[in-house]
């Protein structure tokens, strides 16, 4: 080294803030859990809510059954946030919100629970995820139509701009995209594609306010923040991470006129890929949390602000304190144990991270101008999903063929016995079936009452603060915005050639229907309110593209639903799909409905399924049992045509065409 040039920084850069994502049973179990891990050195909190909360449903509600508490905390109404949050200094903290098509709501729970602790709204610190449109893209917790869900998301940022200036009323969330098979160009391009909407909507809402200004929408621009995915292919990761701040900082300058470079920042946090996480020798999940973790830690120039890491037994269930524990220790060596925070930004002048920055950038402008052609991201919904289905397939088959290695699944499947699952639990968190007994008693011992007003905002604030209710305030909206089913994406995704193994399958497929007479028909179903369809869509893909009649309706249905469409269908096998934790409730109640409607039609389940629940499901009727670790779909296909010639022929109840919503 010559004259004052230095490798090292002046001074160690702060820590990024640690979070670890939480929440379950209740919200006492919950706020126990929170300060336990503040006391852990976690630095900031990240609420997980259950589905019902999500999807604006009460514990009570008939699409909440098996639901409550499962995937995170549930929360009715003021009372249960305020239990989420005691002895937590709301002044202090910097909470984030998973929350999305009742983000307006969960903000205003937030907003009455401060003011009973005597903080005004506009000292609160935290994030809403208030992402809708990657909802009906890969996520499925929405609640009302595109348009009027965008007019909760203008609505809610005017609103916290003006009154809680310190709070990120939205995450732009790349992360479900990638999660649903999206490229690091196709989630560029969709996530910025997704902010110019938010951000055009939002500019629509303050011109219509008298003496909004463009200094305002600066003020906007700068409280935009995203979140993202991390994949193991960890260098193109962060060049994925710089080639989104070169778009940001080009969107703020060219298309809003932001000229202030703090507003220009592009500010992200992070959860690093839990759809690369294995049930298969788990214990390597822990490697592949490490090297995630480096995409968003090693640059400086494009660090995350607040990361958050899953735990190794995600793909098993849900983890334990001690499994939350770990992954916050990892961010805490990263941080406290290593040097990456002692230099500048140690890619800043790589000719590969330029090239490959580059590259992503060519790719994701191409992309961004098909989405524009479409109309934007609110009119492109129905392509970019039919995109995301088709490039989920493409990484199953690469997996499928051992094209893609994934250590300890296609490839080096040889192990011991993993200690770390063989307790009586299977190395989980099982929630006790108590808890959503005790939140529905809870629940109804609650009033409510709404108000009116232009900014939805305000009469939401003053609904929390009067004792309403998360299923009546959707209600309410429901009864003024309507319903909404989002596109599956699986009729437009694109045919496949047949290589080999799908040929074989087909002609599988061709005996069979020669056998029964007509073709074989599936039904796809998902009870419940998971919204985690990647893994159905690739199975009533794969059906279509094997010749079978596919019958495939979405998220969201009730086991009463499932069963009035595969008796109206005359379906010859259910394949029903879960990812919540909910199947030990909502299985058996969808084979009592099939059995009460007549239909005969085996069952098979796949989904999150810990191995001691096995033989509960097969004692209650299901056929046969998928779980992560299943990753051929072909061979999944094969094993249920089998399942469906070793059935008697019988005469269909129904048409056999496939009715609105199949494939």
């Amino acid at each position: 080294m010559s004259g004052d040039r230095t490798a090292r920084l002046p001074e160690p850069d702060a820590p990024w803030m640690m979070r670890t994502y939480a929440g379950h049973s209740t919200a006492s179990a919950s706020n126990e859990l929170y300060r336990r891990n503040l006391e852990k050195g976690q630095t900031g909190l990240s609420v997980a809510f259950d589905l019902p909360t999500q999807t604006g449903y009460d514990s009570d509600d008939e699409l909440a059954r098996g639901e409550v508490g499962k995937v995170g905390v549930p929360i009715s109404h003021r009372g249960d946030m305020a239990a989420l949050m005691r002895g937590i200094p709301l002044g202090e903290m910097n909470t984030s919100m998973t929350i999305n098509a009742t983000a307006a709501w969960l903000l205003a729970l937030y907003i009455v629970v401060a003011e009973e602790q005597g903080v005004a709204e506009r000292d609160l610190q935290g994030t809403t995820q208030n992402d809708i449109i990657k909802e009906f893209l890969a996520r499925g917790t929405y609640a009302f139509p595109p348009a009027a869900s965008m007019r909760l998301i203008a609505d809610m940022i005017a609103y916290t701009v003006e009154h809680v200036p310190k709070w990120n009323p939205i995450n732009i969330c790349s992360y479900h995209l990638q999660e649903a098979g999206a490229t690091p160009v196709q989630e560029i391009a969709y996530a910025m594609s997704n902010a110019i909407a938010v951000l055009d909507a939002v500019r629509e809402r303050l011109g219509r306010d008298s003496g909004a200004t463009d200094e305002r929408m600066e003020q906007v621009f700068g409280r935009i923040s995203f979140f993202v995915n991390a994949g193991v292919r960890f260098i193109e990761e962060h060049a994925k991470l710089r080639a989104m701040a070169t778009l940001w900082e080009q969107l703020g300058r060219e298309r809003y006129g932001v000229q202030d470079p703090r507003n220009l920042r592009f500010r992200y946090g992070v959860q690093v890929n839990s759809l690369g996480l294995t049930e298969a020798q788990p214990e390597n999940n822990v490697q592949r949390i490490v090297l995630e973790a480096l995409a968003v830690t090693l640059g400086r120039g494009a660090r995350a602000r607040a990361i958050q890491l899953p735990a190794w037994n995600e793909a098993l269930g849900l983890p334990r304190p001690w499994d939350q524990q770990w992954s916050l220790r990892i961010q805490q060596v990263l941080a406290y144990e290593t040097d990456i925070l002692e230099y500048p930004d140690i890619f800043e002048g790589s000719v590969v991270m330029d090239a490959l920055v580059a590259e992503l950038l060519d790719g994701a402008r191409a992309e961004m101008a098909v989405v524009a052609e479409h109309g934007g991201a609110v009119e492109a919904v129905p392509y970019m999903k039919a995109a995301l289905v088709d490039s989920h397939r493409e990484r199953r088959r690469r997996i499928e063929s051992g094209e893609q290695v994934v250590v300890g699944q296609n490839r080096f499947t040889e192990t011991e016995d993993a200690p770390l699952t063989a307790d009586a639990q299977g190395g989980i968190l099982v929630v006790e079936p108590a808890a959503q007994a005790e939140q529905i008693s809870s629940l109804r011992r609650v009033a409510a009452a709404e108000r009116d007003a232009e900014n939805l905002m305000i009469p939401t604030i003053a609904a929390a603060r009067a004792g309403a209710t998360t299923g009546e305030w959707a209600a309410t909206l429901r009864g003024v915005f309507g319903s909404y089913r989002a596109p599956t994406g699986v009729g437009e995704a694109a045919a496949v050639p047949a290589d080999g193994e799908l040929t074989q399958l087909r002609e599988e497929v061709s005996r069979l229907q020669e056998r029964l007479g007509r073709r074989p028909k599936i039904l796809v179903g998902k009870p419940g309110l998971d919204g985690h369809s990647n893994g159905a869509e690739q199975i009533a893909v794969r059906a279509r593209d094997s010749g079978m009649d596919v019958v495939y309706e979405g998220i969201r249905l009730t086991p009463s639903q499932i069963a009035a469409s595969a008796l109206q269908e005359g379906v010859h096998v259910i394949g029903l799909s879960i990812l919540s934790g909910s199947h030990r409730e909502l299985i058996p109640a969808v084979i009592d409905a099939l059995h009460e409607a007549g239909v005969t039609a085996p069952v098979v389940v796949g989904g999150i399924i810990p191995e001691q629940d096995v033989a509960m499901l097969r004692q209650a009727g299901v056929a046969a049992v998928y779980t992560p670790k299943d990753f051929d779909i072909t061979r999944i296909m094969r094993d249920i045509v089998e399942l469906v010639s070793a059935e008697p022929v019988a005469v269909a109840s129904a048409n056999g065409s496939s009715a609105s919503g199949s494939a």
